[in-house]
């Protein structure tokens, strides 16, 4: 195996509504057991609908502003330097708390196969307020073993 660094500006960049994403490993480098990538996120963007993951586990590290995260109906507010890990089977969604400035965070998803759906999301249409259609979100989710929380 060769190790692997993704360099500033480097990486596959693209955008869906208002959050820019960057994948740093889409993991090829490691037999696919994880992927990693840096989201920048619009402030007050609401975030996508509360989910459960059926097949990866989720790890949220939040670089820079102050991101919010629902687990059911609890809540919980993560400043830059806090991590955050939702794994399989946790209900969980995650906003921009912070009505003025964005926010970045890098998300890891193990196995990778999920990046798939950041990608995917990048072919919504965002709805009239520029954030992407919630059913439309919930159906790229169930292309990868994504469900929508249902209390």
């Amino acid at each position: 195996m060769t190790v692997r660094m993704t360099s500033p500006g480097e990486g596959e960049a693209f955008a869906s509504g208002p959050v820019r994403f960057r994948i740093l490993e889409d993991g090829a480098g490691v037999d696919g057991r994880f992927g990693v990538a840096e989201c920048t996120i619009a402030p007050g963007w609401p975030g996508p609908p509360q989910h459960v993951h059926r097949e990866h586990d989720e790890t949220f590290f939040v670089v820079a502003g102050v991101v919010g995260f629902r687990c059911g109906a609890d809540e919980l507010v993560a400043e830059a330097g806090s991590l955050v890990t939702a794994p399989i089977g946790d209900p969980h969604t995650f906003f921009n708390a912070d009505a003025e400035r964005p926010a970045t965070l890098l998300c890891s998803v193990t196995p990778e196969r999920y990046l798939g759906y950041f990608r995917d999301l990048a072919d919504l249409r965002p709805g009239p307020d520029g954030v992407l259609v919630p059913a439309d979100v919930l159906e790229v989710m169930a292309r990868y073993a994504t469900d929508p929380y249902r209390p």
